[in-house]
């Protein structure tokens, strides 16, 4: 008798938490990035890819970017 409520008890508890594991569904999936404005651009930074590249070649060192840096832009600044 005591197996079988050890039994019992251990598959309850598994099946509890996996039913807690299992509830978070669309309610936790993250909600449009704020900050974003419309017509807003997302461009590689020059500037500072130029500064860094300068001071690396300057040194003897090569730069590979694997994730260049970003900088936003408006939307009227982005074709310059």
């Amino acid at each position: 008798m005591n197996r079988l409520f050890q039994a019992v008890l251990v598959a309850s508890a598994t099946l509890a938490l996996s039913a807690c594991a299992s509830s978070g569904g669309m309610a936790s999936a993250p909600g449009p990035a704020t900050g974003s404005q419309q017509g807003e651009r997302i461009l590689t930074d020059g500037e500072y890819v130029s500064a860094v590249e300068r001071v690396a070649r300057s040194r003897g060192v090569h730069v590979q970017w694997v994730n260049p840096p970003q900088r936003r832009f408006p939307a009227g600044l982005a074709s310059r």
